[in-house]
């Protein structure tokens, strides 16, 4: 992409920026606004706030919103990561295996050590989340690929055999509540003391801002790029270990959420370029944005019921994951 491409994209965006930033800001806002408890935010400008008003905001409220931008966000930049680097714009880490995997990883963890520490709990699910992620790439290098359609369908089979073993080892062990907490992403139980480990998510965005140009280069395949001087293997190990990252922190820490990464950044592709360095802010806020969305609605629309986000982010994603497979002929 030359500079003039470049400069044009800014020119055309700026307008975009401008409401993004805003609706962003509405949307934070409307989260900590939105629950249950009798809350009002004018009475926090005001000053008027009682104390235990004050609790459920630093306590409930300001955590879920949060960990749903972190969550969004991360999960959105791991997606577009993956599809630089598997070079296909129809994977992301829900259809490729890696969000399963990190729920099989947690599952035996819950098997192995019941009361294992959430750090431990952590590491067993990265394990789970890189190791799947392996498996499908060494699948994919297999498998003569003449279409796009059929990396995210060997991803799908394979996040399919994934989760079925992952089934019948909890319904063997008693374990499918807990297995269904880990696989319907939910908020819920977003407390503080309870999302900081999405924290570990921002150094996967940060990576993403600092690795940019070297990803992107990755994308162009491991021959040209090899020849452009960048440590492709490297590069791919690295990229994997990110996307294995934020999937097992977003699933240890709220579940998991189908289709986020692959329908945000295609449609933010569609006005921002494929340059990632160009790219990567617009995708990390627009899947902030996306779920907080979502977040909303699942709190608002059976109110005062709640809907797992999960299954909202899952039947808007799915959908929008269909329509992009149905025009990935005039897309690929």
């Amino acid at each position: 992409m030359t500079g003039a491409d470049n400069t044009h994209i800014r020119h055309r965006t700026q307008p975009l920026r401008l409401i993004a930033a805003a609706g962003f800001g509405v949307l934070v806002v409307v989260s900590l606004a939105t629950g249950n408890a009798d809350l009002r935010l004018g009475d926090v400008v005001t000053g008027q706030i009682s104390d235990e008003q004050l609790h459920v905001l630093l306590g409930s409220r300001a955590p879920r919103t949060a960990a749903i931008v972190l969550a969004g966000a991360s999960l959105s930049v791991a997606g577009v990561i993956m599809q630089l680097l598997v070079r296909n714009r129809f994977v992301e880490p829900s259809t490729t295996g890696t969000s399963e995997s990190a729920a099989l990883g947690l599952l035996l963890a819950a098997v192995l050590v019941p009361q294992m520490p959430m750090l431990g709990r952590l590491s067993l699910a990265l394990i789970g989340a890189m190791g799947g992620t392996g498996l499908y790439l060494l699948i994919l290098r297999r498998i003569p690929l003449h279409d796009a359609i059929l990396p995210p369908l060997v991803g799908l089979i394979f996040s399919g055999i994934i989760s079925a073993v992952a089934s019948v080892l909890a319904y063997r062990l008693d374990l499918l509540p807990s297995l269904t907490q880990w696989t319907v992403g939910r908020f819920t139980g977003i407390i503080e003391g309870r999302w900081e480990t999405l924290l570990l998510a921002a150094v996967a965005l940060l990576y993403a801002y600092v690795a940019a140009d070297r990803l992107t280069i990755a994308g162009l395949g491991e021959g040209l790029s090899s020849s452009l001087g960048l440590n492709y293997r490297r590069t791919l190990a690295t990229g994997m270990g990110a996307v294995s990252l934020v999937s097992a922190v977003v699933v240890v820490t709220c579940g998991s959420l189908p289709f986020l990464g692959l329908v945000v950044p295609n449609i933010v592709s569609r006005f921002a370029g494929d340059r990632l360095r160009t790219s990567l802010p617009w995708v990390a806020v627009a899947g902030a944005i996306f779920l907080l969305l979502c977040d909303i609605f699942a709190r608002t629309v059976v109110a005062p019921a709640e809907i797992p986000i999960g299954v909202v982010v899952g039947v808007v994603g799915g959908v929008l994951f269909i329509v992009l497979l149905l025009r990935s002929e005039e897309r690929v």
